[in-house]
């Protein structure tokens, strides 16, 4: 089995796996990073397809009008510089915006954030 997720993540994923039963060949933080591996698994077991709703923090400081409509462009998969021309901002305040969104949402990535966006209910997929 591959696990992939955060170290955090990884970790509860290990401990609910029977160990005498599923042997973890590799960890990785993406799912393209273990499908690049090359690793022979029988599944990729993700965190973000396995751990409860309960599992992610909750948001410490809210989202800004703005942070929410980063998040909403971030879903749809535009990059920074779409982003900026969407919004009519510079890249530097997107990027300021991303920052304070993986901030507030203990978030390590794009993917991450978005996930952790749907789960608290601040998205819509």
């Amino acid at each position: 089995m591959l696990l992939v997720g955060t170290p955090v993540e990884r970790a509860h994923l290990r401990e609910a796996l029977d160990e005498g039963t599923i042997e973890v060949v590799g960890e990785f933080s993406t799912p393209a990073a273990a499908r690049a591996s090359g690793l022979a698994a029988d599944g990729l077991l993700s965190a973000a397809d396995r751990l409860p709703a309960t599992d992610v923090p909750e948001i410490v400081e809210e989202l800004t009008r703005r942070e929410i409509e980063v998040l909403e462009l971030l879903a749809e998969g535009l990059p920074n510089k779409a982003i900026a021309d969407r919004l009519h901002i510079s890249d530097q305040t997107v990027k300021f915006h991303v920052a304070s969104i993986y901030a507030k949402l203990g978030a390590a990535n794009r993917t991450d954030a978005v996930r952790r966006a749907v789960r608290q209910g601040l998205l819509t997929l």
